[in-house]
């Protein structure tokens, strides 16, 4: 088993290697003391029970695959992926750990991180769309609002059945290469179920990039505009662990509790009062009748002076 993860690590580092022309070194142990966090990591969260899981099966276990990383000037090492399982050695109590050395520079150690963190499946929806914007940017070097700009102007294109300059061309077939190798979205995809996540409320994206909620639910929940009524049932949506249909059935009554009468306009009520009208006519007392009709020469007035 351990053989055969090593292997496969191996293979899929030596893949990217060749994409980035340099070259894998080799499986060591170090000390773990000799290993350091990199400034900029793809994970910013890590589920709390996970981890304990993690920590019980290192206690165990040990690390049944190597850390991935790069060497250091002093002597030292830096983390590449594999974040999740050092914290889980440090907090297991283990002196050495398995690793495996590749010369990377930064920006390939930041493409290879993100690409293994990717590949896991292990990011949150959040984390993943800005992984894979993150990712896009450095392969193509340009700014992540640019690459989104990009992937806009690329549907926008089709659907005009406008064409683009050679450039603009050579950039989106690289994004949908990238994507491919992904193998979770193409340009299309990915902006129709991921970009959006970006204009969520922020306390929506707060609760997605914790992996409280899925996004889909999200999604739905960030469509109340108060953001009191908003905050309540998305508090209450992760209490109770709500479906997304029930979510959806909240939102319906909140809708509806906003505007009670959505479609009843003035016109509609008049027509409606008119039929009431007719049907009580014969019971209403003289008295009543008076404020009626009083009522009615004020409306009159109203709507000759509108």
């Amino acid at each position: 088993m351990l053989s055969e993860k090593i292997f496969q690590l191996e293979s899929d580092c030596i893949a990217e290697v060749k994409r980035n022309n340099c070259t894998k070194q080799y499986i060591t142990t170090v000390s773990i003391d000799d290993i350091r966090l990199p400034a900029q990591q793809p994970r910013r969260y890590f589920d709390h029970n996970k981890l304990i899981q993690l920590i019980q099966s290192v206690k165990k276990h040990g690390i049944l695959e190597p850390l991935l990383v790069r060497p250091l000037n002093n002597g030292e090492y830096e983390l590449v992926a594999g974040e999740r399982r050092i914290r889980a050695a440090r907090e297991a109590g283990l002196i050495e750990v398995p690793i495996v050395v590749m010369e990377l520079d930064e920006k390939q150690a930041l493409q290879v991180a993100l690409i293994e963190n990717l590949q896991r499946e292990e990011l949150n929806a959040v984390e993943e769309t800005e992984a894979v914007l993150e990712l896009l940017s450095l392969s193509l070097e340009i700014s992540i609002h640019d690459v989104i700009s990009l992937i806009h102007l690329s549907f926008n294109a089709k659907q005009r059945c406008q064409s683009l300059n050679q450039n603009a061309l050579i950039q989106i077939a690289k994004i949908e290469s990238i994507l491919a190798e992904i193998g979770k979205f193409n340009a299309g995809s990915f902006r129709s179920s991921r970009l959006p996540l970006l204009n969520l409320p922020i306390d929506i994206l707060s609760v997605l990039r914790r992996g409280e909620i899925e996004y889909t639910k999200a999604q739905a929940i960030a469509r109340v505009k108060s953001e009191q009524k908003r905050a309540e049932l998305l508090k209450v949506a992760i209490a109770e662990d709500l479906s997304l249909s029930e979510i959806k059935k909240r939102i319906q009554a909140l809708k509806a509790e906003s505007n009670p009468h959505p479609k009843n306009t003035v016109t509609d009520r008049f027509k409606e009062l008119n039929k009431l009208l007719q049907k009580k006519n014969a019971l209403i007392n003289p008295q009543n009748r008076e404020k009626i009709t009083q009522l009615l020469d004020e409306l009159e007035q109203i709507i000759a002076k509108s």
